[in-house]
Parts: C-alpha cells; structure tokens; sequence
C-alpha cells in the first residue's frame, strides 16, 4: 500500500483537524457560559429596526455627521477602522487613536482616498499599556479645542496564551479597562461640551467569561489562575461596569453612555488564539462570524441614531439594548466599587477634579 501524502494532501488534513478542534472548542465555552436561550430585550426601551446581519453604512445611512467629531481609538484595523470609514463617509471629523501615530495617519490616509468619503480626521498616537501615552494622546486632544460628539474606546486584545503584567497588574485589565479609564477622565469634559455627546464603549458578550465573583479584585496581577478567557472576560466585563457606572455620573446631563458587543468577527483581536482556532476561522468563520461590515454596526448605530439621544447606562447587542445575560454586568455596586479602584491604580494619570 502507497503511504505517502503529497503537501495538498497534509495540509488538507491539517486544517480539517484544526477546523474539527477549533469547532469543539467553541462548542465547549458556548457550554460554558451557559447562557439564556436569547437575549432579551429592555423593557421600555427604543428598539431599532436593525439585526445582526445590518452593516455600519446601513446602519448610518441618511445620517449628516457634518460639523461632529468621533474619537475612535484603534482606528488602524478591523472595527475601528470600518467605524472610522464609515464616520468619515457621514461627514465626520474623525480623531483616529492607534498606537503609533504613523499606524494611525497610514489609516486615514487609505480612508480619505476612498470615493464618497466627505470628513476628515486627525491621527494622534496612544499606546493603551503606555499610561504617559495615554495622557499625551488626551492632551493633543484637548488642544483641538473642540467638543466630542462621541468617544468610542473601541481598541483592544485578547486571549494572551500566557500571563502578561504591565506594571504588575494583567495584560487585558490595562489594555481593555484602565487604559480606556484614564483616556475617558482625561477627556470628559470635551464629550460633556458637545451638545449631545456620546461614550460607546465597546464591550463583549465575552463578559460571560469573567470570574464568578465579576472583578477578582484580589487577582489583579492574575497570577491565581490564570486562563486567556477568564482575564479577557474580566476586562471585558470592566468594560461594561464602567460604561454603567459612567451614565450614573451623567446623570443630569446631556452626556450618555452605553456599551456594546459587537458580534464575534474574524479581526486582527484574534491573533493570540491558538494555531488551529485561526485556520479554523479563516476556513469556516463565514458559516457563524459577521463580517467586519457588519461587526461594526452596532457601535456605530449607538454612537449616531438620533432616537438615543436621551438612552444611557444600557448594554446593546445587534444593534438593540439586551438585558445582560449574569447579573455582576448589571451590578452598580460592583460598577462603583471597580471605578474607585481604577481610580487608585491610576490616581497618578487623572485629572485632578475626574468625574
């Protein structure tokens, strides 16, 4: 008998073993989070006439976003980048955040010679695991001297095969949670000095993820346990508490905040998952993912419809505010409790009067 395989013949195999185990995996954390069979709608509140196969142009169609400026931090691929397309396709003056600015101006520079495209938009520099970095970008901002329309914290990593500290605290909590914190304070008043400013602030059904207890408050440096899943839910979880803990402190203003997920999209977010989760997803993630149009729908729905000028403190998903399927995503104890002590771990970066 023949017993030798050409390449074709191997790689085939390979990736048809890798498709059946990055199936299996996804089936077993979809057990895991033992959901709802669906989200449920808010009670009360407005609905929109868009579903998960809607796209960002779709979405904003008929919208003028003449005269609006949108900060999007990384504006440079996947999310960001189809939000900011299409920010500037509405006529918005876009501050596209990446970090570096050479990324972040490279961006701009293939979206603005694009036909239709009507904005304009400015590249600024801000490494979210860099706090200074962080600072520097919010001060270029502030010398615009212009209202934010909206903020979107839109950046971020996910699923570190192994632990990463920066500043002995976990890779994901600073990049996904604090980094974005410190971007919100130090900024807080352009957002407020619009007339109707918005913060979108992208979440993730991957809160379901996060520790039973929500924010292992004592785990931090997440030396205890440490699982690529657990650390992203958590962060992603932070997300969501700090968007709830925002519209509380909004409260009496003409300022909103909401946080999003965007669907489960095949980006850049996804290069640290294993080997055989990758070719997976570029083999068969068009029978489950959205597309990066369609990722990008929800969060630039939330950040332009103009019936949410007044809806805050809501999580959306599909472009339409769900209830959150584990109560700590709801919990505003939890919120304040985790905005205080963000507060501490970056008490050095903030604004002096912070919100």
């Amino acid at each position: 008998m023949n017993t030798s395989f050409n390449r074709r013949q191997v790689l085939a195999a390979t990736t048809a073993l890798a498709a059946s185990a990055a199936s299996t995996a996804w089936a077993d954390d979809k057990k895991k989070q033992d959901p709802k069979e669906d989200a449920q709608p808010v009670p009360g509140a407005v609905r929109s006439k868009f579903d998960k196969k809607s796209t960002a142009e779709q979405v904003t169609d008929g919208i003028d976003m003449s005269g609006k400026t949108v900060l999007i931090t990384g504006c440079n691929s996947g999310l960001g980048y189809e939000t900011m397309r299409v920010m500037m396709l509405r006529g918005a003056h876009v501050i596209g955040l990446a970090r570096s600015k050479d990324k972040a101006a490279e961006a701009i520079a293939t979206v603005a010679a694009m036909p239709g495209i009507k904005g304009k938009a400015t590249p600024v520099a801000c490494d979210l695991q860099d706090f200074p970095s962080v600072v520097a970008a919010a001060d270029e901002v502030n010398k615009l001297e212009m209202p934010l329309d909206v903020l979107m914290t839109n950046a971020g990593i996910m699923a570190l095969q192994q632990l990463e500290q920066v500043n002995g605290i976990e890779k994901h909590f600073v990049v996904n949670h604090l980094g974005h914190f410190i971007l919100v304070n130090r900024l807080m008043e352009k957002v407020k000095a619009a007339p109707q400013g918005r913060f979108v602030v992208v979440s993730s059904m991957g809160y379901r993820w996060a520790p039973e207890s929500g924010i292992e408050f004592d785990n931090l440096d997440g030396k205890r346990d440490y699982q690529p899943n657990k650390m992203y839910g958590q962060s992603k979880l932070a997300n969501g508490l700090m968007s709830l803990e925002l519209a509380k402190r909004l409260q009496g203003t003409t300022t909103t905040s909401n946080s999003i997920h965007p669907g489960v999209i095949n980006t850049n977010l996804g290069r640290n998952f294993p080997w055989y989760v990758r070719v997976a997803a570029s083999l068969i993630g068009w029978t489950f993912m959205k597309t990066v149009e369609e990722g990008a729908a929800t969060q630039s729905y939330v950040a332009t419809a103009p019936t949410l000028s007044t809806t805050s403190g809501l999580y959306f998903e599909d472009c339409n505010p769900v209830i959150p399927q584990t109560e700590a995503m709801q919990d505003k104890a939890l919120a304040e409790k985790l905005w205080a002590k963000s507060e501490e771990l970056t008490k050095p970066y903030l604004p002096q009067a912070a919100v």
